[in-house]
C-alpha cells in the first residue's frame, strides 16, 4: 500500500440534517449525528477504502471523546500512532447545521489542532517521517485548520521541499490561510469555486475561469469544483474541465474532502489526469447521494 500522510483535523462532526427549508431561527425536525471527521481524518478514510495507507497526524485529547475517536480510527485500520495526544486539551469538534439546499452553517472549534501544532508535525523533523537531513518525499495531504503561521513556514520550509503537498482551505471562512502556498507554487490546491474568489479577491462565474486566475497568481496546479457545474484541473501546461454526474443531494458536509482523496488516490494509481478528474466527481457524486463508496 501507498502510504500518505494526512496532516490536519481530526474530530468529531456533529451534523444536524433537515429535509426542510430554513431561514435563520428556523426550528424544524430532523436528524442529529455524531461521527468521525475532520479534513484530515476524511481524507484519510476515502484513502484507505482505495487502497492507499493513510497516517493520521494531528491533535486529539485525553479525554472520553478522543479515546472514542482513536478508537474509531483504528477500527477503520487508520494509523494514530503518531497522533499527538493532549493531557489537558479536549478533543476537537464541528458541528453543522444542513437543510434540503445544503450547508445553512457550520462552526470549526480546532483549538486544540491550533495550539499543538508544533507537536503535530514533529514526526516530520526529528523523525520517523522525516529529518532536515532526509526530508519527507511522499506525498502529504495538508489542511487550512492549521494556523496561517504554520502554513507561512511549511511554504518555504525544507522539510516540506522534497514532498507531494495536496492542500485544501477546509472552509471558504480559512482559504485565505492557504496564500502562502499559492504564491510559492508549493503545492497542488483543491479549492471550491467560491475559496478561489476569495483568495483572488475576486468573484468568478466558473472554475476554469477561477482556475487560470489562480495560475496567474503563482500556483502550479489547481483543481476547482463548483457543485453540479463544471469543475476545472489547471496546471503543467493542461487545462480541462468536467461536469459531475447528476445526482440527489442527501449531505454536503465532508464532499470536498472525499473528492480531493478519490483524486489524490486515482493520481497515485498511475491515472491519467482527466481520467483522475472523472473519478474524484464519480466518488464525490456518490458520497452526496448518500451512497457507499466501495
Amino acid at each position: 500500500m501507498t502510504q500518505v500522510l494526512c496532516i490536519g483535523s481530526v474530530l468529531w462532526d456533529i451534523i444536524g440534517r433537515s429535509a426542510s427549508h430554513m431561514k435563520q431561527g428556523s426550528d424544524v425536525p430532523g436528524r442529529i449525528t455524531r461521527l468521525p471527521g475532520g479534513v484530515a481524518l476524511n481524507i484519510a478514510m476515502t484513502l484507505k477504502r482505495f487502497g492507499v495507507d493513510p497516517v493520521l497526524l494531528s491533535s486529539i485529547g485525553r479525554d472520553a471523546e478522543g479515546h472514542a475517536l482513536i478508537t474509531a480510527c483504528e477500527e477503520m485500520g487508520i494509523d494514530c500512532d503518531h497522533v499527538y495526544r493532549s493531557d489537558d486539551l479536549p478533543t476537537d469538534r464541528y458541528m453543522a447545521i444542513e437543510d434540503a439546499n445544503g450547508l445553512i452553517a457550520a462552526i470549526a472549534d480546532v483549538h486544540s489542532l491550533e495550539t499543538t501544532e508544533n507537536n503535530v508535525i514533529a514526526p516530520l523533523i526529528s523523525g520517523p517521517f522525516g529529518t532536515p537531513e532526509a526530508p519527507f518525499s511522499g506525498m502529504i495531504s495538508l489542511d487550512g485548520n492549521l494556523t496561517q503561521s504554520l502554513l507561512e513556514h511549511i511554504a518555504v520550509s525544507p522539510l516540506f521541499a522534497e514532498c507531494d503537498l495536496c492542500v485544501a482551505p477546509a472552509s471558504p471562512g480559512k482559504a485565505d490561510r492557504l496564500l502562502p502556498l499559492l504564491i510559492r507554487g508549493r503545492a497542488l490546491l483543491y479549492v471550491n469555486l467560491e475559496e478561489a474568489g476569495l483568495l483572488c479577491q475576486t468573484e468568478y462565474h466558473t472554475a476554469a475561469e477561477a482556475a487560470q486566475a489562480l495560475l496567474a497568481k503563482g500556483a502550479r496546479r489547481v483543481l476547482v469544483t463548483n457543485g453540479a457545474r463544471p469543475a476545472c484541473d489547471a496546471g503543467q501546461g493542461e487545462s480541462f474541465v468536467q461536469t459531475p454526474p447528476d445526482v440527489l443531494v442527501t449531505r454536503v458536509t465532508g464532499a470536498g474532502d472525499t473528492f480531493m482523496a478519490a483524486h489524490m488516490a486515482a493520481e497515485l494509481a498511475g491515472a491519467a489526469r482527466t481520467d483522475a478528474l472523472h473519478h474524484a466527481l464519480e466518488i464525490a457524486a456518490r458520497y452526496v447521494s448518500g451512497d457507499t463508496l466501495l
